[in-house]
């Protein structure tokens, strides 16, 4: 690893064989902490040749599912069944995490907004920079953990980016092999997201959302505990003695067009009328949204336009006008 491109270190070595816990050393002077670091911790289980897969949970602070697979992952592999390295930041931004934001109390940064970040920038850009020019290029594939935080529930799904010069068909076996029930296909136009560093430099790819709501789902996070075996055996990383579990059905595939996506026309209390994973027609019911502060007001009615799946509901009663709503996708 190159870290000569990173103002970041870390208290373990990255090669060491076996299975190490430690920190990155975030440097940041604030009110919080003038001297000293911001902890980022990490894991490294390594054992022989064989692919790197890095895995990341928390790049918002307020996911949760994610970082409890990857704790639950980190717990019960044995190095010996392992064949390959990975890289495990079960909190990678440690400040929001703590905090139980989606952005960072240091800077407000959002981490899954500030790729590809800058060295010697706030503590988020420092984080994204490190991940894009110093990890990324040791890893043959990647996984990013997401939820809908507090302000949202998604039904369980992978995301990957199309776009990378030659990973993308690696990047859809993966996320296949993963199994959430829906598997959400986007094209290459965010350029600041953890999925954009991947694609950029051609590194196979999935990010996920899985449930939300502020808390944390046992059965999303054994979902997703499953599924990380299940890639593991694809990449040829697991010997034989790990019991790995089946997958599900094939996920069905989705695309989210711009009429997929309701937003709030006004504020108020929004009452919805569906949940993840429903299916919906055109002209079914949406929700509504109450001016409770004028009672008079008659509700604003919200219809889907389109069939589809309902991908996300959020999570808030109070909306302001330009909030999402919900997500539909269509499946293809």
């Amino acid at each position: 690893m190159d870290w000569t491109k990173t103002t970041i270190s870390a208290t373990i070595d990255f090669d060491a064989e076996g299975k190490h816990t430690g920190d990155l050393r975030l440097p940041w002077s604030g009110n919080e902490k003038p001297l000293g670091y911001h902890p980022v911790p990490v894991a490294v289980i390594k054992n022989g040749t064989g692919p790197t897969l890095l895995l990341a949970g928390g790049t918002h602070g307020d996911e949760y599912e994610g970082p409890a697979a990857l704790m639950q992952l980190l717990h019960s592999l044995d190095p010996v069944r392992l064949q390959g390295r990975l890289i495990i930041f079960p909190a990678l931004n440690a400040p929001a995490v703590t905090a139980g934001a989606r952005c960072s109390p240091l800077d407000d940064g959002n981490l899954n907004r500030a790729f590809p970040g800058n060295r010697t920038g706030g503590p988020t850009n420092m984080i994204a920079r490190f991940i894009e020019d110093v990890v990324l290029p040791e890893c043959d594939a990647a996984i990013d953990f997401h939820s809908g935080g507090n302000a949202y529930v998604f039904a369980p799904l992978t995301m990957v980016y199309l776009g990378a010069k030659s990973a993308d068909n690696t990047s859809l076996e993966l996320a296949g092999a993963f199994s959430a029930p829906y598997l959400w296909c986007a094209r290459f136009t965010e350029q600041s997201t953890f999925n954009a560093a991947a694609v950029r430099r051609d590194i196979p790819m999935f990010a996920t959302e899985l449930g939300g709501g502020g808390n944390v789902n046992p059965q999303l996070v054994q979902l997703a505990a499953d599924g990380l075996l299940r890639v593991m055996r694809h990449l040829r990383m697991l010997d034989d003695k790990v019991k790995v579990p089946a997958a599900g059905d094939a996920p069905t595939n989705v695309e989210v067009s711009v009429n997929g996506k309701l937003h709030a026309t006004t504020e108020g209390l929004f009452v919805p009328a569906v949940t993840p994973e429903q299916p919906v027609k055109p002209g079914d019911a949406a929700g509504r949204i109450y001016s409770v502060t004028e009672p008079e007001r008659a509700p604003s009615t919200f219809h889907f336009v389109e069939d589809g799946i309902v991908l996300s509901v959020v999570n808030r009663g109070m909306v302001k006008r330009g909030d999402l709503l919900l997500m539909a996708g269509k499946s293809l």
